[in-house]
């Protein structure tokens, strides 16, 4: 939220430089994340000055340049060449001399220099409004009041504003500084503290007068629930056309680019108290009547914006006898707002449910100035004040008569909050005991009147723009953050408690394996548990009949949480890959979230490699990651965990096109595998990425009861011996292993697959595995005569069960 240091001014005298003043206001609460200088023209207009032009002659070289020369309060008058067809003897005109920055319609700098123009000297630029960001008019020079001295600087003529403007991140709860009233209000506090005792001024609405009332509009209002309070007048004889500078240059400097002067009044009146308006051309108001209400479901609405909307039942609408005008507290609609033929105007300022705007807002996928205020509370007691402060400013810039009673329909009053504070409860939470009368003044400051007072604390009415104090902690929070939180002193003493948990708690869990990862060249991640329902339509099996869907989505990306972890990986993997990044490994730790016949929560741990296994270097060849790369690291955190009986199942499904699951008995702990291309398309991915899920819970569960075995290195010599096989195409390596351990329970010890081989010196339909197998006797030093035997009956089992042969 931008809000302009001169505008505060105007509420409250300050003459702190404007880095202190956003020191205090960020120890307030409201943090000024950053300050912008502001000049209503860019640049200031330095080094423009006033010039008097004494010649002004017909350039030999050309027909549409003239040579002058111009006066402009230096030793010497200076020769320009200008171009303009009105420049003339006599005139006073803007002068930029040399070495002057002057700025294109898009911002661009450019600096005057001496040049030479058709063999002329030009020692400056006689300037046109529109080089000067003073207007738009090209047509000539812009020429000045008579009466001003040669050398003045343009920026005193002209009257340039400067100005500071506050980069505020504002928080959700602090509705009540929503506005430039609203941060002044805080301010006044904060200097109060600071044993600085300034007035508040709130602009006066007494001049607010009916001149006549030829224009009454009927208010109805059908739902009070969603429409507290809604107020109305009319406005006649209005001429739009544009603002004047002032108001203007008040806009552009929180970043709102003027429209014309009525729309531009209203904004004001939002921007200084926090109160939004909306004006409506009366003359399509059908039978002089505005009705509050809800509409029936899919009725077309076309916004300000030009986009037609299917409207919701819940929607809160501004209608007219025949036809809706307005989203309440949103956006208006396209055929109701203020055009240049505009000159009557319908003037309304309401306090609508906050809840309501909300999920309209989001609903339709809107955010604007009015629907950020309302969701978020405004004070309904600003509601008619802000409507007369709003007339009485229109009428300044537009002219016209208010012609109508202000109707304020109110039926039920918005009431102050009470809260009982106890002095106890203060030095209890603060640790630090503060005297009652900085309590009371700190109060007073932030308009919470004091009722009563006992010897045990204070009775207290909370006013009802302050939506987020309603609880005595919330009292005693707005009293520290006035006080200072640097000024509460630390005690010499500071307890702590240690909480007991055991040696399997899910997070230290989690930390050994991330570390593992980490030391292995993953990068953990931390994705959003939001996401859109479309990817569901990617893969069969996750159906959207179980989706856990949010009842006020930020955005249709945003509407379900997920049911696989797949999805936000590739996210991250296709924004890596957009910046260059095309090796990479990731890790995260998760939930899922599924609606069976109850709502579900599942934990997960996510990998994802993707890319060549390391960085390329000049004395090693790229070496891209693969279906086994994925394995090890699987397998190296089962290992982790001393989780060694588990069995493999190939699968293929709408996730993975060749995969494994990892199974425990009769649970599931891994599957993984490479992901379908027809995913990674839909994500703009053309590389292999390889994907594993971890049943984590399951894992957590069978690490607690697994028990580590500890055994000390064998003193003793191992054996490899190898197998070079010659086998049946459909046979797999897990028939060997299973075989082999089957015929040698006790020296055989590993089995590894060394090398695959298919080509056209072999058979058809055949393949070679070359296999290794390692013996170790724990007791004794294993002779060749030993392992030959074992060998022996491995090759008579491979040669009967499998039909193998050596090579």
């Amino acid at each position: 939220m931008k809000i302009s240091y001169n505008w505060i001014k105007q509420f409250i005298k300050t003459d702190w430089e404007a880095e202190k003043t956003g020191e205090l206001l960020t120890n307030l609460g409201l943090e000024v994340e950053g300050i912008e200088s502001f000049q209503s023209v860019k640049g200031g207009l330095e080094g423009i000055v006033v010039g008097h032009v004494l010649t002004c002659k017909q350039h030999e070289n050309a027909d549409k340049l003239k040579i002058t020369t111009v006066d402009v309060g230096q030793n010497e008058n200076l020769q320009i060449v200008c171009g303009a067809p009105n420049v003339a003897e006599g005139q006073k005109v803007p002068v930029a001399l040399v070495g002057t920055t002057l700025y294109t319609e898009e911002g661009e700098a450019w600096v005057i220099k001496k040049g030479k123009i058709r063999g002329e000297y030009s020692f400056g630029m006689i300037c046109a409004e529109d080089e000067l960001g003073l207007g738009k008019s090209h047509d000539g020079i812009m020429v000045l009041d008579n009466n001003l001295n040669p050398g003045t600087p343009l920026s005193k003529v002209m009257d340039v504003e400067t100005d500071y403007v506050f980069e505020i991140g504002l928080t959700p709860n602090r509705a009540d500084a929503m506005s430039h009233f609203g941060v002044a209000r805080d301010l006044k506090a904060g200097l109060l503290q600071q044993e600085i005792n300034t007035p508040l001024d709130s602009p006066s609405v007494s001049n607010f007068h009916v001149e006549n009332r030829s224009k009454k509009m009927l208010i109805e209002v059908e739902n009070y629930e969603l429409a507290p309070r809604y107020c109305g007048v009319t406005l006649t004889d209005l001429q739009v056309k544009e603002s004047p500078t002032w108001l203007q240059n008040k806009l552009k400097a929180i970043g709102i680019t003027p429209k014309n002067n009525i729309v531009d009044a209203t904004n004001y009146v939002m921007h200084e108290l926090g109160q939004p308006l909306h004006a409506f051309d009366a003359d399509t108001i059908a039978g002089n009547k505005i009705i509050v209400k809800t509409i029936t479901e899919k009725t077309t609405f076309t916004t300000l914006d030009d986009v037609e909307r299917e409207l919701h039942p819940e929607d809160l609408m501004i209608c007219d006898a025949k036809k809706p005008l307005c989203i309440a507290g949103v956006l208006g609609g396209k055929n109701s707002g203020v055009s240049e033929t505009t000159s009557t105007i319908f003037l309304e300022s309401a306090y609508f449910n906050s809840v309501s705007v909300r999920k309209t807002a989001k609903r339709h996928g809107i955010n604007t100035d009015a629907s950020f205020r309302f969701e978020r509370g405004i004070d309904p007691n600003f509601t008619k004040y802000a409507l007369k402060r709003a007339a009485l400013l229109i009428q300044e810039v537009a002219g016209g008569y208010v012609s109508s009673d202000i109707d304020d329909v109110y039926p039920n009053k918005i009431e102050d909050f009470q809260v009982f504070l106890t002095y106890a409860k203060i030095n209890q939470l603060i640790g630090q005991e503060i005297d009652p009368s900085t309590i009371k003044s700190i109060l007073a400051s932030l308009d919470i009147r004091v009722n009563n007072v006992t010897e045990s604390g204070m009775g207290l009415t909370i006013p009802a723009y302050r939506v987020d104090v309603k609880r005595e902690v919330d009292v005693i929070e707005e009293i520290l953050r006035v006080y200072g939180y640097n000024n509460i002193e630390f005690g010499e003493k500071f307890n702590t408690s240690i909480a007991i948990s055991g040696k399997f708690e899910d997070y230290k869990l989690q930390n050994i394996i991330a570390n593992q990862l980490t030391a292995q060249g993953f990068h953990e991640m931390m994705a959003n548990s939001l996401t859109t329902k479309k990817y569901n339509q990617l893969v069969e099996q996750i159906n959207d009949q179980h989706n856990v869907e949010m009842l006020n989505p930020l955005s249709q990306d945003l509407s379900v949480m997920r049911q696989s972890m797949l999805f936000s990986g590739l996210e991250a993997i296709n924004y890596n890959l957009n910046r260059q990044n095309s090796s990479l490994k990731f890790f995260e730790f998760g939930k899922t979230y599924h609606q069976y016949r109850t709502f579900e929560e599942q934990k997960h741990l996510s990998l994802f490699v993707t890319g060549n296994r390391a960085s390329e270097r000049w004395n090693t060849d790229a070496s891209p990651t693969d279906f086994f790369y994925m394995k090890g690291f699987i397998e190296a955190i089962l290992s982790r965990f001393n989780i060694k009986e588990y069995s493999f199942t190939p699968i293929k499904n709408d996730i993975f096109s060749e995969g494994l699951l990892l199974k425990s008995k009769k649970h599931n702990l891994v599957e993984f595998g490479t992901v379908k291309k027809a995913i990674l398309k839909s994500f703009d991915i053309d590389q292999e990425v390889i994907y594993a899920d971890f049943n984590w819970e399951k894992i957590i569960e069978i690490t607690a009861i697994s028990q580590p075995k500890y055994q000390e290195i064998s003193k003793f010599p191992s054996i490899r011996r190898d197998f070079s096989l010659l086998l049946d195409e459909h046979i797999k390596f897990a028939d060997i292993h299973e075989i082999a351990l089957k015929t040698e329970k006790k020296i055989l010890t590993k089995i590894d697959l060394v090398d695959v081989y298919q080509g056209e010196s072999l058979p058809e339909n055949k393949k070679s595995y070359a296999v290794s197998f390692t013996f170790l006797d724990k007791n004794k030093t294993l002779t060749d005569k030993q392992v030959d035997k074992v060998m022996k009956k491995l090759q008579h089992q491979f040669e009967t069960q499998l039909k193998a042969s050596l090579r």
